[in-house]
């Protein structure tokens, strides 16, 4: 009985991994083309808006994975007793939290981590061009990238663990507007 329970988990793992191997690379692939091919185009003020809508984006959805992860379900049945909107849908993904982190935190937030870099790279290119530059400001543009998404992502866990049940509540009534609780 327990060798069954092993290998349904051990089969649950395998399945988790190919869906998020899949999802992460199918999305890397769509927003680096996107971003990219739009950042090509534009000019230095829109593509560094352009980069750090992308780093906001990364630690957004890291306070989100942060706040799943410290979640507490009785907040959120008290609430989905009360048939508060989007408490059911909260409890879920409170429920589900390892998965909803890691889609989150790792899938979205690293995807943008990537982007950012990828972005990065091109305005330094473009401002290297432009002005004729002599050295290459790439450095000093991916330490200022890693500085903002590292930095954003530490102010970011301490708002997730002290507004989780905020945050929880407005994700899971976003969620069931495209989701319907049962």
């Amino acid at each position: 009985m327990k060798k069954n329970k092993k290998e349904k988990k051990d089969s649950s793992e395998i399945k988790w991994f190919i869906t998020i191997f899949v999802t992460a690379f199918i999305l890397s692939i769509v927003f680096s083309f996107i971003s990219t091919t739009a950042i090509e185009g534009l000019s230095l003020v829109p593509a560094i808006l352009v980069l750090l809508l992308v780093i906001f984006i990364g630690i957004l959805f890291d306070i989100i994975g942060v706040a799943v992860m410290v979640g507490k379900e009785s907040d959120f049945n008290a609430m989905a007793a009360k048939k508060i909107p989007g408490a059911k849908t909260s409890l879920s993904l409170i429920k589900n939290s390892e998965k909803v982190s890691n889609i989150c935190a790792d899938v979205v937030g690293d995807v943008a981590g990537v982007l950012s870099g990828s972005i990065a790279a091109l305005i330094a290119f473009n401002i290297t061009s432009e002005f004729g530059l002599g050295f290459n400001v790439q450095f000093i543009i991916s330490a200022i990238v890693a500085s903002l998404t590292i930095g954003g992502k530490a102010i970011g866990k301490g708002i997730a663990q002290k507004n989780t049940t905020k945050i929880v509540g407005f994700v899971g009534r976003i969620v069931k507007i495209f989701k319907k609780e049962k």
